[in-house]
């Protein structure tokens, strides 16, 4: 079955609504240099690890559980010239064995899903991040709070909540890099052009109504809820022992 994601993101650089400029912001933020080792779990298609390998000569092991992401990830780094800083691990990043103290950044943009949510994702990077190191985290929130009824809060909180939510595993939030207006409706309306290209393209499709049908739902429910009410933001917290 084709998978609706492959479909949306086949053309994402960044599959997060944020920008290079943002991200190598993280890296400034996160003290990377040549000598830091980097672990990025949910890498897709290696947007963020090869921004920031470029900006700073760091090590990042990319860990993608999709072929499909994994595939263009090994693509792009090889066009990039990137193979000796950038290694890609096909492969569960909940499998992925995370050896104790081994990284100076953990990076889990817009993935914390990988472990169940945020708290389960800062439980598993914790003791593989070195004392002094950082864990950053790409996260939802709702700018606006209470929510209108009927819309699901789908296990995300305000702001101020988010932060504090990080802060209660002894990871104190020293940087936040959030999302703008334009980063979100980049991000999304990539989607949609996309998608409308791949179903004019593959009509005969069998798998073409379900698509179509999701990618209506995706759409409507930004356009309704999500760019006015949600927030998403790159949190950058310390480890500091």
């Amino acid at each position: 079955m084709t998978w609706y994601h492959a479909v949306a993101e086949r053309e994402h650089d960044l599959q997060n609504p944020t920008s290079g400029e943002k991200i190598r912001l993280a890296g400034e933020r996160i003290r990377l240099g040549p000598a830091s080792r980097v672990l990025d779990v949910a890498a897709g298609r290696a947007g963020p690890a090869l921004v920031l390998a470029q900006a700073f000569g760091c090590r990042i092991t990319c860990v993608e559980r999709a072929h499909e992401f994994a595939d263009a990830a090994r693509r792009r780094i090889r066009d990039a010239g990137l193979e000796t800083l950038v290694e890609v691990v096909e492969q569960d990043g909940r499998q992925f064995p995370l050896e104790p103290a081994a990284y100076d950044a953990g990076l889990c943009l817009g993935a914390t899903f990988v472990w169940d949510d945020l708290d389960g994702t800062l439980d598993a990077f914790v003791p593989a991040v070195r004392t002094g190191g950082y864990i950053v985290v790409g996260e939802p929130f709702w700018r606006r709070w209470p929510l209108p009824d009927g819309v699901d809060d789908e296990g995300y909180l305000p702001l101020a909540e988010t932060v504090e939510r990080i802060e209660r595993h002894g990871l104190p939030v020293v940087s936040i890099v959030a999302a703008s207006d334009d980063d979100w409706d980049r991000y999304e309306s990539l989607h949609w052009r996309s998608l409308e290209e791949w179903l004019a393209e593959q009509s005969d499709d069998p798998d073409a109504e379900a698509i179509r049908a999701e990618y209506r739902r995706w759409k409507k429910r930004y356009l309704q809820v999500q760019r006015d009410l949600l927030g998403w933001a790159i949190f950058v917290a310390w480890k500091r022992g």
